[in-house]
């Protein structure tokens, strides 16, 4: 009787001990990491995150001296950032006045996206035939086209930037130099740096007051506006 007891409890204790392991791993605990990111949670606050300074070497889309600046770390085969970048072009048309502007630097994520790296070298080729223009209408076109997580055929990419007005020849000579390696990992490990581990990874600053909130990935345009709004009120009341 002692050992057929001892038995029940056993099996209890086991089913009980998976049941909590499935509920970890469902929720996203240890040992699952999330890189393309869907919106997980709600912005969390932070004094500081250690990313660069923003600079006119940046790709800005908006206002230059708009107060509030959301920086996004993005990958151009993550399915979840195609989405996102159509959100933040809503997100600055819906303040006229130029109170936000957005910030776009490179994380492409190797492990999933192979085609991810020149994919942004390219874009980088873009802005350096075309200036800022050159490279919003080259993202523009590549997240059109590419159907994400390695769906576009690289051969495009120049063909992509011919359909822009940029000179073919001279952007394949410059994909094809490396020039711009550089440049995008210099922007991968600032993502790093700063904690990213997934795209895409959104910081969004408030020039005025200093403060930063991470939006936990690709939130809805009702979440980068209830964040901007607040910002704008807190350096109100500063003021």
């Amino acid at each position: 009787m002692e050992n057929k007891n001892l038995g029940i409890i056993i099996a209890i204790v086991l089913g009980l001990l998976i049941i909590g392991a499935a509920v970890v791993w469902g929720s996203g605990g240890a040992g699952r990491d999330l890189f393309d990111k869907n919106a997980t949670s709600t912005p969390s606050n932070q004094e500081t995150f250690p990313i660069r300074p923003i600079s006119a070497e940046d790709h800005l889309l908006g206002n230059p001296e708009a107060p509030i600046v959301l920086v996004e770390y993005s990958d151009l085969e993550c399915p979840f950032c195609k989405n996102f970048y159509l959100t933040t072009k809503q997100a600055v048309a819906a303040y006229p006045g130029g109170e936000l502007a957005i910030v776009y630097r490179h994380f492409p994520l190797d492990g999933l996206h192979a085609k991810a790296r020149v994919e942004a070298e390219a874009s980088e080729c873009a802005a350096k035939l075309g200036g800022n223009d050159g490279f919003w209408a080259y993202i523009d076109k590549i997240f059109v086209v590419t159907p994400s997580n390695d769906g576009l055929d690289t051969s495009l990419l120049p063909v992509l930037a011919a359909e822009v007005g940029l000179d073919r020849a001279a952007f394949e000579a410059c994909l094809a130099s490396g020039e711009m390696t550089a440049i995008v990992e210099a922007d991968y490990q600032d993502a790093v740096g700063a904690g990213g581990t997934g795209t895409p990874f959104v910081i969004v600053w408030n020039r005025a007051t200093g403060e930063q909130v991470q939006l936990p990935g690709a939130v809805p345009l009702s979440t980068i506006k209830s964040t901007v709004d607040a910002m704008l009120a807190a350096s109100t009341t500063q003021n």
